[in-house]
């Protein structure tokens, strides 16, 4: 039998080879090492488990104890409202900053913000307290996201500042004034703490709440916040760990 024969080729030159192992293929990238590869039977998949929810801030647990996180942060301007007490506006601040946004605060009472702009940020100015109509534009990116909060009162004046991505007002009301309504409108979110049953009832009308919801409103625990929006609503407990209880203290409705 005849066997054909071939011309040796010659051994690729070290240059060639690492040439043709950056090769990129369409669609895969880089050429990556070789791995054997990793197969699961049918009856194993129940044991992996995904943890997946929304990225944000942790504010406290659900109904079901799992962590109920806040998304913050938007590429475009997010407005919160909180009917309840400082001390919620003040925790939700400090796990903002704990993520690394910045935090700055308006407010009628920077002697309550004091403490905790000096305590946040291990000495980094990554929360700032202004007196009323003394707070300038933030240059929020998504690098540098921004939370401004606002605590004026119940009938706080409207903001100077424009609305931007990567920032979010937090506008804290003790109670709800005379122009409740058009607040809670303007809001994408809106947060509710033990409120009177008259504005249990005015916000149900805006926030279309169920009759369940609306009972609880005005005998809710002090860490307990019904977090609202027109299409969901979740109750949320939250209570502070060890430093911001030394910090701030326990839980509280009223300051």
């Amino acid at each position: 039998m005849a066997y054909q024969t071939y011309p040796a080729q010659p051994a690729d030159s070290e240059a060639d080879r690492t040439r043709s192992a950056l090769r990129i293929r369409p669609g895969f990238g880089l050429r990556g090492p070789r791995r054997e590869q990793h197969v699961l039977a049918p009856e194993d998949l129940s044991a992996l488990s995904f943890p997946v929810g929304d990225d944000g801030v942790v504010i406290g647990v659900d109904a079901q104890q799992q962590p109920a996180v806040l998304g913050l942060f938007r590429p475009t301007p997010y407005e919160v409202v909180l009917v309840g007490g400082m001390w919620t506006a003040q925790i939700i601040a400090l796990r903002a900053a704990a993520t690394g946004a910045r935090v700055a605060v308006e407010t009628g009472r920077p002697q309550a913000w004091g403490p905790l702009a000096q305590a946040a940020g291990g000495g980094q100015p990554c929360v700032t307290v202004h007196h009323v109509g003394r707070l300038g534009a933030q240059g929020a990116s998504v690098t540098s996201p921004v939370l401004v909060v606002r605590d004026l009162g119940a009938r706080p004046p409207r903001s100077r500042l424009s609305a931007t991505p990567w920032q979010t007002t937090l506008t804290l009301l003790p109670y709800l004034g005379p122009n409740a309504a058009r607040v809670l409108n303007s809001a994408d979110l809106v947060g509710l703490q033990r409120i009177s049953p008259q504005e249990a009832e005015v916000v149900a009308r805006v926030l279309s709440l169920g009759e369940q919801d609306v009972t609880s409103l005005p005998t809710l625990p002090d860490n307990i916040t019904l977090w609202a929006t027109r299409m969901r609503q979740q109750f949320v407990m939250t209570n502070p760990v060890e430093s911001e209880g030394q910090l701030l203290g326990g839980p509280r409705r009223m300051d």
